[in-house]
């Protein structure tokens, strides 16, 4: 085990955080009004007494974008925490699928499964890892039968304050940044470089949220607006929910 060096930690982030923003952008630029409007539910926006084009386009694309932040920025920790793992213990991105992370500690063999939060997946999604561990012992165990594993459901924030789950253990939060790196303050220490040039990055991506927002309102108003202004309920329904030969006799 290694001390860690807050200062690498530090540099790490400055160096990679642009690829999380600049990700961030490229999931709004991909964006296709035809593709979110047809996975949201139009009955919502008239039972909530949506009357106008924008606040229904801003009510799609901020979904989007809640939903793709958490999945772009999870993956971005991920990266982190193995980073700092290996400066640590040695550890290494882990070749086996379902496993994020292996490291060595104390004569154990640590298997890590990286989540952002600790209410990440419904039964069967737990289901899924648990069979993951199991299968990566086994493959872990082919080549040294005396290995001791240890599988490790690691959340990047929140808490859980029973961590024995039977077959594998669930660090959150405090829990698992001191896991992976042996500083108990570390959760705390890695949100300054967090917002490196943050105001800056996110000016950017204000700036394609806005063009997007305006784009969109366009399109909608043009496809799914009467000419006195509002909103055709009855054709965006038929857009989002009507089989194809229903369309066509439309």
């Amino acid at each position: 085990m290694k001390n860690l060096n807050l200062k690498e930690v530090s540099q790490y982030v400055e160096n990679n955080i642009g690829s999380f923003h600049e990700k961030r952008i490229q999931s709004l630029d991909s964006l296709k009004l035809s593709q979110v409007l047809k996975r949201k539910n139009p009955y919502l926006f008239k039972a909530k007494y949506v009357l106008t084009a924008e606040k229904i386009i801003r009510g799609i694309v901020d979904a989007h974008i809640s939903s793709s932040e958490e999945g772009i920025f999870g993956d971005w920790l991920e990266g982190l925490a193995i980073f700092i793992n290996e400066k640590v213990y040695g550890g290494k991105k882990s070749g086996i699928i379902g496993i994020d992370l292996e490291f060595d500690k104390d004569d154990r063999r640590y298997i890590v499964n990286i989540k952002s939060g600790p209410n990440w997946g419904n039964s069967s999604q737990i289901s899924k890892m648990v069979a993951d561990f199991k299968t990566a012992k086994k493959t872990l165990r082919t080549s040294n039968s005396k290995l001791n594993i240890i599988a490790i459901n690691g959340c990047c924030y929140g808490r859980d304050n029973k961590p024995d789950k039977g077959d594998y253990f669930k660090y959150c939060g405090q829990s698992f940044w001191k896991f992976i790196s042996g500083n108990e303050n570390l959760y705390t220490e890695i949100i300054e470089p967090l917002g490196h040039k943050a105001k800056e990055k996110n000016d950017n991506f204000i700036q394609s949220y806005s063009q997007m927002i305006n784009k969109f309102t366009m399109e909608f108003a043009n496809e799914f607006c009467k000419e006195n202004g509002e909103i055709d309920w009855e054709k965006l329904v038929r857009f989002n929910s009507a089989t194809i030969a229903s369309k066509k006799k439309k």
